[in-house]
């Protein structure tokens, strides 16, 4: 190892943003949610309709990824969509996802 590649320890913010990200990608609803919002962005109402889930129980997941910055939300008119807002943490799941499929 060269002394270029020393170690550095990470601050008690970023370990405990990873954890809260891997706690986010830990939850098979929010798994469903962040893999639909993939491609295309989605209402609330198509969220739920599209994964057969209950409106309130999106919303909550929403707001859970949204405090980590794992979605983001726009405005247009009195309907709110919401998109992945973190390659990074999309790639890791898509990787997940398809180490998953492998066999």
């Amino acid at each position: 190892m060269d002394m270029e590649d020393k170690y550095e320890e990470l601050d008690e913010e970023t370990l405990f943003i990873v954890s809260q990200t891997f706690k986010a990608l830990g939850d098979p609803t929010r798994i469903k949610i962040l893999h639909l919002l993939f491609n295309q962005e989605y209402s609330v109402n198509d969220i739920a309709e599209t994964l057969k889930l209950r409106q309130s129980t999106v919303s909550h997941q929403l707001r859970f990824l949204k405090n980590l910055r794992l979605v983001k939300n726009r405005r247009e008119g009195t309907t709110i969509y919401y998109s992945h807002d973190d390659e990074h943490v999309m790639t890791v799941l898509n990787q997940t996802i398809q180490h998953a499929l492998h066999t």
